[in-house]
């Protein structure tokens, strides 16, 4: 990952910081924005790797200028959004526009690292040079599943959210507990009680034996 470039998006210069700091360490180049017009001065000037963008800032937020980047063609990175208020309808909106992905804060190392990570090997974005074109690629749950779990309490809602959520990971890992536990930043027990919980089957042998 060395030479990448990663333009981090936030108005709270401790958690510019913070990830600053933690990138730099791992080896990305990083460039640091705190508001909507600061990311689009540097977008213009260049091309990151990936970005890591706050949906919450004062003046133009998050999802706002990711749809601006869509209608400009300037969407050509993929990007990752943030939040200290996620909500199911935000990650809808942020993957159908174009995001790849989403982050929730307080943000685990493992699971910023891992989703950083991957989306730059990656490489394209979720999102096309047009408004008008569809998404091709990493919501991680599909968004026609999602719209149905709006309606009801928030409860119900985090359990079915999260039920689709373990079950594309599991299922894009192979059933792997280890490779899942480090994609989404959860240890490997805490894993294996939520996907109990949720009635999800594993095979006994990835949680044993780690394969």
């Amino acid at each position: 990952m060395a030479n990448k470039e990663i333009l981090v998006v936030d108005d709270e210069v401790g958690i510019r910081e913070l990830l600053s700091e933690i990138l730099f360490d791992e080896g990305y180049q990083v460039h640091l924005a705190e508001n909507a017009a600061e990311a689009r001065a540097i977008r213009n000037q260049r091309t990151p790797d990936l970005v890591l963008l706050d949906i919450w800032m004062p003046d133009t937020d998050g999802v706002s200028l990711l749809r601006e980047w869509v209608a400009e063609g300037l969407l050509d990175m993929p990007v990752i959004m943030m939040s200290g208020h996620g909500t199911i309808e935000t990650a809808v909106e942020a993957t159908r526009i174009g995001a790849m992905d989403f982050l929730e804060k307080p943000i685990a190392l493992q699971k910023l690292l891992a989703t950083v990570a991957k989306a730059i090997r990656q490489g394209m974005p979720a999102g096309k040079s047009t408004a008008q074109t569809v998404p091709e690629t990493e919501p991680a749950v599909p968004a026609d599943n999602l719209k149905p779990m709006l309606d009801l309490p928030l409860r119900e809602a985090r359990e079915q959210f999260e039920s689709l959520y373990f079950s594309h990971h599991m299922q894009e890992e192979g059933g792997n507990i280890t490779r899942v536990a480090e994609k989404v930043g959860l240890e490997r027990t805490h894993l294996y009680r939520k996907l109990k919980q949720l009635g999800i089957k594993f095979a006994k042998k990835h949680v044993d034996d780690g394969q």
